[in-house]
């Protein structure tokens, strides 16, 4: 946060009152500081974590839950940058298409078009991973 802000303060002269709502603004400083953060980014592989007992009554549907999690987000890390980012804003931080489409500096037709195809990858992934585990 500290970092997105002190960019902003840095990029605040390029901003156009009136081309962009503020928060619409500071989101794409955000995501473009995620950008770079991620181009940065050493990929540091581990091993897997050890499996742990949880004493908590549901532990198995809470396990399940959490493996499908990271199945999804492990799946949504094999996007394209762009339909990965599309994705993130519309149904993580649940933008409107208008919002979305303004932050990633495309039209919403193109937008919707980046979701689609995102949305379409990840089911073909999804059912591949299914096919394989029958």
């Amino acid at each position: 946060m500290q970092e997105t802000m002190i960019r902003a303060v840095r990029t605040a002269p390029k901003w156009k009152a009136g081309s962009a709502r503020l928060d619409t603004w500071l989101h794409t400083v955000a995501l473009n500081l995620c950008r770079d953060t991620l181009r940065r980014r050493k990929e540091i592989a581990m091993p897997e974590l050890p499996e742990r007992a949880d004493p908590a009554s549901g532990a198995e549907a809470s396990l399940i839950d959490a493996e499908r999690s990271e199945q999804v987000a492990v799946a949504i890390q094999g996007l394209p940058d762009r339909q990965r980012e599309a994705i993130i804003l519309v149904h993580y931080q649940e933008l409107s298409s208008n919002e979305a489409a303004t932050i990633l500096e495309v039209s919403i037709e193109a937008l919707e078009s980046l979701l689609s195809r995102g949305r379409r990858h990840l089911k073909q992934q999804f059912s591949k991973q299914e096919h394989d585990d029958v």
